[in-house]
């Protein structure tokens, strides 16, 4: 049954995406960010989807005749220099194709697909569509896993979507954070009170999943971004309390096994898992430093042939840190340009707040930027224990950010041009008049 439902579904918005565009997008970052073809079973669940979408999506654009122009901004100019920094690096890998290139390509066509989302949000109700959409494919898993951990009182790991970037239960607990944000965003700008009540469940819920992950990085994380939300609210009594008990049902929840794991990130010098992690940096790193411009390419810190190079008694592993990743796969270059595009994400969180002050009719870019900025706290965080350095869900909120930016800017031009033009004619008419009162003087 959810094999057909997908199927009749997929059939029917896939021609859609071909006469608007837009849909394309919304269609693509569901298959992407959520993975429905993992829980169905039968044929629907083999059909490359996304695919298909991103071609409907490419049709519409070349008949609709939008997007007229792909925008020009810093977001977009880091993130294309990162995919030819990324794909030198490919070519020059040390590890063998068949490990490099499918991490590549995964790569590659999220990145390149998200200029074209970049173009197509040119207005306020396009970026709420996408929001809602990321909302609701991670959302599932929130509210799904939440129920899970409470039905099961913490007594079962949660974990995302198989053969997912989320499959791992360390990697859906980060994406379930940066995701929290944007879900209290659409209860900010909901109008409906059954609708603002239904998103606190499922930040609750969320919250009881990430928790029920087990995930210790994760726990630092959401103590990042409860501080950020608390902090970036406007109501902070009543959203501090409302956090303190979510968090204190959360944790109140979780059996003797948890609270003992949890432990172990104050003693990280005796746990096995964190000293393997510190040692895992330690060798990213070198290889890093023996090929600085270039990297050792995808997986190189887990693939045998590679590491045992530069070093031969080391054990492959994965290295468990946004920032090593970028860094032993792509080098110094790829690296400064990935942190750039996070520098850019937060500059764009003050440029928008600053456009939006004082217009209650940009309030929703206010409320946007102070949970996007939220979001990339929780990655920056989360991420820096484990391997998600090419998330497409996250980088899409810096696409969001960049565009949002663009339209507050246009926006605010004409209304700039306007004045000045006005102040100008008012100067020209009181030089005029005083032209003319001293030449009436005797």
């Amino acid at each position: 049954m959810r094999s057909l439902a997908l199927l009749l579904g997929m059939v029917g918005l896939l021609p859609m995406a071909m006469m608007r565009p837009i849909v394309g997008v919304i269609i693509f970052d569901w298959i992407s960010f959520m993975n429905p073809q993992q829980e169905a079973w039968g044929m629907a669940a083999s059909v490359p989807w996304a695919l298909l979408a991103a071609i409907a999506t490419i049709i519409g654009c070349v008949f609709v005749g939008e997007p007229r122009r792909l925008p020009v901004n810093s977001t977009t100019i880091l993130l294309m220099l990162f995919i030819v920094l990324v794909t030198i690096s490919t070519m020059l890998a040390l590890g063998p194709p068949e490990v490099v290139n499918p991490w590549y390509i995964m790569m590659v066509k999220s990145f390149l697909y998200m200029l074209i989302v970049a173009a197509l949000l040119i207005d306020q109700k396009r970026v709420h569509a996408l929001v809602w959409t990321m909302v609701i494919s991670l959302g599932y898993y929130g509210v799904k896993g939440g129920a899970f951990t409470v039905l099961t009182h913490g007594n079962n790991h949660v974990y995302g979507a198989a053969n997912s970037m989320i499959s791992d239960n360390n990697q859906l607990a980060v994406a379930l954070l940066i995701s929290l944000p944007l879900m209290n965003f659409l209860r900010l700008q909901s109008s409906h009170k059954i609708i603002k009540i239904g998103l606190i469940i499922a930040m609750m819920l969320t919250l009881f999943a990430i928790v029920g992950t087990y995930s210790r990085g994760a726990l630092l994380g959401l103590g990042a971004v409860s501080a950020f939300l608390w902090w970036n609210s406007k109501g902070r009594i009543r959203s501090g309390i409302m956090i303190a008990v979510g968090l204190v049902l959360a944790v109140s929840i979780m059996p003797a096994d948890w609270t003992a794991r949890m432990h172990t990130i104050s003693s990280y010098q005796k746990d096995e898992s964190a000293e393997s992690r510190l040692t895992v940096w330690k060798e990213a790193f070198g290889m890093a430093a023996a090929r600085p411009l270039t990297g050792a390419g995808f997986r190189s810190t887990a693939t045998p042939t590679v590491l045992h190079r530069y070093y031969p008694d080391a054990t492959p592993r994965a290295v468990h840190s946004i920032w090593f990743e970028v860094l032993s796969e792509n080098g110094f270059p790829a690296f400064f340009v990935w942190v750039a595009m996070q520098i850019v994400g937060l500059v764009n969180v003050r440029r928008i707040r600053k456009l939006a002050r004082g217009d209650p009719s940009l309030a929703w870019a206010d409320d946007l930027a102070r949970m996007c900025q939220v979001s990339i706290i929780a990655f920056l965080v989360g991420g820096s224990f484990l391997s998600l350095a090419y998330y497409d869900f996250y980088f899409t909120i810096l696409i969001i950010l960049a565009s949002t930016r663009m339209m507050l800017e246009r926006a605010k031009v004409p209304a700039i041009q306007t004045t000045r033009q006005r102040s100008a004619e008012s100067i020209a008419m009181a030089q005029a008049v005083s032209w003319r009162m001293r030449r009436d003087v005797p």
